[in-house]
């Protein structure tokens, strides 16, 4: 039974161009074939080495310390205290992608995350526009991340010596500066790890993520000494389309519970450890934000938040009158910022070593180091591209396009848990979607509401960036596609 999606042997390599146009976009790769080639790239393998407690500490790497330390700021203007709300909001539409990751992860444990999950269940031009949201979500939130990563540096630089970098130094153009230095340096920082091995990274990420957590409830419990219960007055005083707004930019903060499913072909229990991780992640990630939100409203009135990266350092500083916890804070926020930058740089190389493993990109980013068992070039090319993006664009222009890839490849794998369960419904499954297909649906209803709620200006960015993907696709990948002429020769 052809439920694979296979196309049709006919004798031989050139049976597939026999397929007209429209059959070749939606070819879709067999499962079993994703699964078999896991692990095998150009010259090498990637090492099984990440347990359970690795794979939920690269998720919560990955998310934790990009909305809390760097977005704040922006999205209480928009909300006001009802921005735990919007926490709240962006943490349901990550809740039920979650648990289509989650089933999909157990069952396809492959590095493309939800591009594979695509190509077994919608074809290969659905694949492809989902691995480009990915670029967006992964790549470009490293450079955003790295902005803000710079603005915490600075703090530390103050607190602690009594200097600042130059503003030409340490801000990008369109926001008074010439080039963001510190941006630039932390993802090349991220990049020697990477470079290192994955079992290495992993460790140096858990280290950081244990010192984020510590940084958040001790701003918590610094911070409740300055709630004041008057700053919730007027909890909702821009309505539901504020929270609605805030919600959108916050789910930023969210990008990342989904990087343990890149680590499906380094995972040592894939089927079992990636389902639980992304859950357990998700849910930590959460329970953290809420109460971080819920302190930081409360200590501080809604109407004075602002645009700084360094919300939560500036907020210890005024409740305690002592500018000692707001640069202890700003020390972790470092090291928190950084992890984010190394995990999700991580995540982006392992989803263009998939795609490049089907030949949809170069396959020198397939090429893996026998040595240290990583794809190296892959690394040194995403690592350059996203420094370079991190030193010369504003924060929030690349927040928001982040949001709305992420919520469109979101929305993507909503829809192939659905269709993986009807084409194959007698598949091996180490956890399933509870009341599929009613959450699935839901999770697709979040993150196209969620897409409404971006901006005009958000919309016209990603359209030229799928554009550009389109462009890409049929000038390369199209025609150089591994299952468009599956013989020995096609690396040739």
């Amino acid at each position: 039974m052809l439920d694979h999606g296979a196309p049709p042997h006919n004798g031989g390599p050139s049976a597939p161009h026999s397929e007209g146009r429209g059959m070749r976009l939606m070819r879709r790769k067999p499962v079993e074939r994703l699964v078999a080639e896991g692990g095998h790239g150009e010259g090498g393998t990637l090492r099984r080495s990440l347990g359970l407690w690795q794979l939920t500490m690269i998720s919560i790497g990955a998310t934790l310390g990009t909305g809390i330390f760097v977005v704040l700021g922006e999205a209480v203007p928009k909300a006001g205290p009802a921005v735990t709300l919007s926490f709240v909001i962006a943490g349901l539409t990550a809740l039920f992608s979650a648990l289509s990751y989650a089933e999909l992860a157990g069952t396809i444990p492959v590095s493309g995350s939800s591009y594979s999950y695509a190509y077994a269940t919608m074809g290969e031009l659905i694949a492809w526009v989902c691995g480009w949201c990915l670029m967006l979500e992964y790549g470009v939130s490293v450079a955003a991340v790295a902005v803000g990563w710079g603005e915490y540096l600075n703090e530390l630089l103050d607190g602690t010596i009594g200097v600042t970098l130059p503003a030409a130094l340490s801000a990008p153009p369109g926001d008074g500066g010439i080039f963001n230095a510190p941006a630039l340096i932390v993802v090349l920082l991220a990049m020697a790890f990477l470079l290192g091995g994955a079992r290495e990274s992993a460790r140096a990420n858990t280290v950081m993520v244990l010192v984020k957590i510590g940084a958040l409830v001790l701003f918590c419990a610094i911070g409740v000494q300055g709630f004041r219960s008057g700053n919730y007055e007027n909890f909702m005083p821009l309505g539901m389309a504020g929270v609605s707004a805030a919600g959108a930019t916050l789910f930023f903060s969210y990008i990342g519970f989904d990087a343990a499913s890149t680590a499906g072909e380094e995972a040592k229990n894939a089927q079992r450890d990636l389902p639980r991780a992304i859950l357990l992640s998700l849910a930590i990630i959460t329970a953290l934000y809420v109460l971080v939100a819920a302190v930081a409203v409360g200590a501080k009135p809604w109407r004075q938040f602002s645009d700084s990266e360094a919300t939560l350092a500036q907020i210890m500083r005024e409740v305690t009158g002592q500018s000692f916890w707001g640069t202890l804070l700003a020390f972790c926020a470092v090291i928190a910022i950084a992890s984010v930058v190394l995990t999700v740089l991580y995540g982006q190389t392992r989803i263009l070593f998939a795609m490049s493993r089907d030949g949809l990109v170069p396959k020198v980013f397939a090429k893996v180091s026998p040595r240290t068992g990583t794809p190296r070039a892959n690394t040194l090319i995403v690592s350059l591209f996203c420094g370079v993006l991190a030193a010369a664009v504003p924060l929030g222009q690349l927040a928001d396009a982040t949001s709305i890839g992420t919520l469109f490849a979101f929305a993507l794998v909503n829809i192939a848990v659905v269709v993986l369960r009807r084409s194959r419904p007698d598949m091996p499954r180490s956890f399933r979607v509870p009341l599929s297909p009613l959450l699935p649906a839901l999770g697709l209803g979040f993150c196209l509401w969620m897409m409404g709620s971006l901006s005009a200006v958000t919309w016209v960015v990603f359209g030229v960036w799928m554009a550009v993907g389109l462009v890409f696709y049929f000038l390369y990948g199209y025609r150089r596609s591994r299952l468009a002429a599956p013989a020995p020769s096609e690396a040739k």
